[in-house]
């Protein structure tokens, strides 16, 4: 036998097969008798393990691209300690909004990699930049956030405008794109306004590690040669012309 049902109202379909698993008939099941997953909810299942598979392969690429710029296996960890500010301030926007984990929030989940990835890389790398040129690690940081923190918010500011007539369905057909547009404004929010405060002080603390870390691991990929038997031959004198 087969049951058919639809949702009625505003009610998503996650919030739905969760009152349904509430019964108490779906609590005691008779022997032999299961649920089966069909429908919208394989799909979204199936749509939840793809986006996971999504952000890791994201993560990595993010991590590998940035290995390759700083030249570093520790930097790239600065650049990542801001995605979690993005992801909770979309989180946010989207109770607020009274809106539900779907398909369009997910894609917005995806791009706030790369848009909370370019706040901590202008930073970052107008940091080290300065590091090279001989400036202190936190002198460097405080002119990093002084020179970039204008083109940050510019950056922010266009793309939150650019997403704020679908976030408040001004347009045919936006209603679906709503999530996508929530997410990123209130991820855009909160990454702008702490990783300026956020990407410094994990610089910090990364810096200490590598600088602590980094001679230690060179003694153990490094070869010692004893000293005693290194010798150092006389270099031959010229003769003197007759």
């Amino acid at each position: 036998m087969t049951i058919i049902a639809d949702t009625v109202g505003d009610i998503g379909t996650h919030d739905a097969q969760q009152v349904v698993e509430k019964l108490p008939i779906m609590q005691h099941l008779p022997p032999g008798v299961s649920t089966a997953e069909q429908g919208q909810e394989k799909a979204g299942a199936q749509l939840f393990g793809g986006f996971f598979l999504a952000m890791g392969a994201a993560l990595f690429l993010v991590y590998g691209v940035m290995v390759l710029l700083f030249q570093s296996f520790f930097k790239p960890f600065i650049i990542l300690s801001a995605l979690p500010t993005a992801i909770v301030g979309a989180v946010v926007a989207l109770w607020v909004m009274d809106l539900s984990i779907s398909m369009s929030s997910l894609i917005g989940f995806l791009m706030l990699m790369g848009l909370a990835s370019k706040n901590s890389i202008l930073l970052v790398e107008y940091a080290i930049e300065r590091e090279r040129e001989g400036m202190s690690a936190r002198t460097a940081l405080m002119e990093a956030c002084r020179e970039r923190a204008r083109p940050i918010v510019m950056t922010s500011l266009a793309m939150m405008a650019g997403m704020a007539p679908t976030a408040l369905t001004l347009g045919r057909g936006s209603e679906f794109r709503q999530p996508m547009a929530v997410a990123v404004i209130g991820g855009l929010i909160t990454s702008t306004l702490i990783s300026l405060v956020l990407v410094p002080v994990v610089y910090e603390i990364i810096d200490s590690i590598e600088a602590w870390l980094l001679p230690r691991m060179g003694r153990l990929t490094t070869p010692k040669e004893d000293p005693s038997v290194l010798s150092v031959e006389p270099t031959a004198r010229p003769l003197a012309a007759e």
